[in-house]
């Protein structure tokens, strides 16, 4: 795996990933221009998408099927510099009807404890939950 981050002035940079562009930036306070998401923030992004893509996975060798399903991603940081992550918290939340509880925990249980390289990666600095919810 490589990206390229390439300084674009002041705070700001473009981050190439698998061919794909994105901006980066500081808040202005700090002399960014806020022309995009912070770095560390985009960590919590790859932990929601990887968990996301196997419990959906997961779910679809078990034929079930949500109407809907939406990660939320909490974390706290530490005070002292450098400031890490030191506890993150994922809600799996679900829409559907007949929803079975035993198979969508089974599926975020294989993704958080087998499946999921970046929540392997974080887990080593950070203490993560998760939670399962369903809405019908």
């Amino acid at each position: 795996m490589k990206v390229n981050i390439d300084w674009s002035g002041e705070m700001a940079f473009t981050a190439e990933v698998n061919g794909f562009t994105l901006n980066i930036d500081a808040d202005e306070k700090v002399g960014g221009k806020n022309t995009g998401p912070r770095p560390k923030p985009l960590l919590l992004v790859g932990l929601g998408g990887c968990t996301s893509m196997d419990v959906i996975s997961i779910l679809g060798k078990m034929r079930v099927v949500p109407d809907a399903f939406h990660v939320e991603v909490e974390a706290e940081q530490t005070e002292e510099h450098p400031k890490y992550y030191n506890k993150i918290h994922l809600k799996y939340i679900f829409k559907g009807k007949e929803l079975p509880m035993e198979k969508l925990e089974k599926a975020v249980n294989l993704s958080q404890e087998r499946y999921c390289g970046v929540s392997a990666m974080l887990g080593k600095s950070a203490e993560i939950t998760h939670e399962i919810i369903i809405e019908n």
